[in-house]
């Protein structure tokens, strides 16, 4: 454990777990939509939903959603700063079951997209979301992170293992997750560097893959 998992990172607000870590989940999901989002509905669980008020969990999220970070001034005017933006903010609370109580599930919507995507605020300003509608992903924001949204079929996971280490980009920790047999799977991977633009391009043109965000970090 290293001194800033004791003392917990730079930020505005009073709780590293309320504050820091809620602001960086929003900020996650606001790269994972992919376009600037219009309207985001968090469902609070738990201690976010009991006592976030209070330690700035409402204003951090929202701040997340239009792309601050925990040491921004701005955070404290997140909510106004929304209105001015045009984004659409609701809450509510929500029972996710046996989750972290520092738990969110964001829905998401922009102008051609919509994502639901849960996860939990774990201490320290550390962040692990574990749910991308639907599908299971590991992402935690402190290393770049590809998340891929493919057809389930065979050799894609290899193929794409081909793509990253033709540029050298090693692969740190990587989850698959699919919900029946042959439809829509979904790839998160850890990397010790972000994939260079062509073969990300390269990526997104493959007749098997949806999707691909390429997320960067959010640790100090």
């Amino acid at each position: 454990m290293g001194l800033l998992d004791m003392i917990g990172p730079v930020m505005v607000g009073p709780s590293s777990s309320h504050t820091a870590g809620a602001c960086r989940l929003a900020l996650l999901a606001r790269h994972l939509l992919g376009e600037r989002p219009r309207r985001v509905e968090f469902g609070l669980h738990g201690s976010f939903a009991k006592t976030g008020k209070g330690h700035g969990t409402h204003l951090a999220l929202v701040a997340g959603v239009l792309g601050f970070t925990p040491d921004d001034e701005r955070l404290k005017e997140s909510l106004s700063l929304a209105e001015k933006e045009g984004l659409e903010v609701a809450f509510k609370a929500v029972e996710l079951g046996d989750v972290h109580p520092n738990t969110v599930r964001m829905v998401l919507e922009g102008e051609k997209e919509r994502i639901t995507v849960t996860g939990s605020s774990l201490g320290g300003g550390l962040v692990r979301i574990f749910d991308l509608d639907g599908f299971e992903v590991r992402i935690t924001g402190a290393a770049p992170t590809l998340v891929i949204r493919n057809v389930d079929t065979p050799g894609v996971v290899a193929r794409v293992a081909r793509i990253l280490a033709d540029d050298e980009v090693n692969i740190a920790y990587l989850t698959v997750s699919r919900k029946k047999r042959g439809g829509e799977a979904m790839m998160s991977l850890e990397v010790d560097r972000p994939l260079p633009e062509v073969p990300l391009r390269y990526l997104e043109h493959l007749s098997y893959i949806l999707w691909v965000r390429q997320i960067p970090p959010v640790m100090d």
